[in-house]
């Protein structure tokens, strides 16, 4: 179901919206050698126009948060799907979460994220990133953990730099994420002291897996028609 947000001027109609904006932001990389991966489910569709908007290679690294137990809805971290994790360790402590509650949240969602790389990855041919400009891209950056394990994911592929690319991010995101990609950009940050990405789209959904699928179908088939003219 998509959500109609209470925003009275809200940055972006949608996410394929937010995607044409943080393109813009993008433009020096146009005649670069880059891949931008872009994290699932939400990030696909900005994904997808920056990678056309640039003419780069599109892939996907999937990242999750670690739900806080009885709270699924807030995080202590993150885990990427080739199994980098990256804990919260001031909230792990604050919240008195046991090595027992953290194993058992992480291999669910490791779980999680095994099984939806399959269906992204599918018979894709992966890309190779060693010296290339890696793009990560998602819909938003609030606590930035996600961010952070597909930046120490991709990272191990050897690029040559990691430019950490949303449309909206909170101010302390950015800040954390600076420390570990080479670049940040965004579309717009936000100073304000409660933060949700969802707040500055006019149209928000939890975006389904078969809708993310489609974005690397018609990323593929555009290029298929771009290689088949030259």
């Amino acid at each position: 179901m998509v959500y109609r947000q209470p925003n009275p001027s809200p940055l972006f109609e949608n996410r394929f919206d937010a995607g044409l904006k943080l393109a813009e932001k993008l433009s020096t990389y146009k005649n670069e050698s880059v891949v931008v991966f872009a994290i699932p489910n939400g990030g696909l569709p900005v994904g997808l126009q920056v990678a056309l908007a640039l003419g780069a290679e599109l892939d996907v690294v999937v990242a999750r948060k670690l739900p806080i137990p009885l709270r699924p809805e807030g995080g202590f971290g993150a885990v990427a799907d080739d199994g980098t994790t990256v804990l919260n360790h001031e909230l792990v402590r604050s919240l008195g979460l046991t090595q027992s509650q953290i194993t058992y949240q992480t291999s669910k969602v490791r779980n999680d994220i095994r099984q939806r790389s399959l269906a992204y990855r599918n018979s894709r041919a992966i890309p190779v990133v060693t010296g290339k400009i890696a793009i990560i891209v998602d819909d938003g950056l609030a606590s930035g953990y996600t961010m952070m394990a597909a930046i120490e994911s991709v990272r191990r592929r050897r690029p040559s730099r990691i430019v950490a690319a949303v449309p909206v991010a909170s101010e302390l995101a950015v800040r954390t994420i600076s420390k570990m990609a080479d670049n940040v950009i965004t579309a717009h940050t936000a100073l304000v002291p409660k933060f949700y990405v969802s707040y500055y789209y006019r149209f928000w959904n939890d975006m389904p897996e078969e809708e993310a699928i489609k974005c690397l179908r018609e990323w593929e088939m555009r290029r298929f028609k771009a290689t088949t003219k030259a």
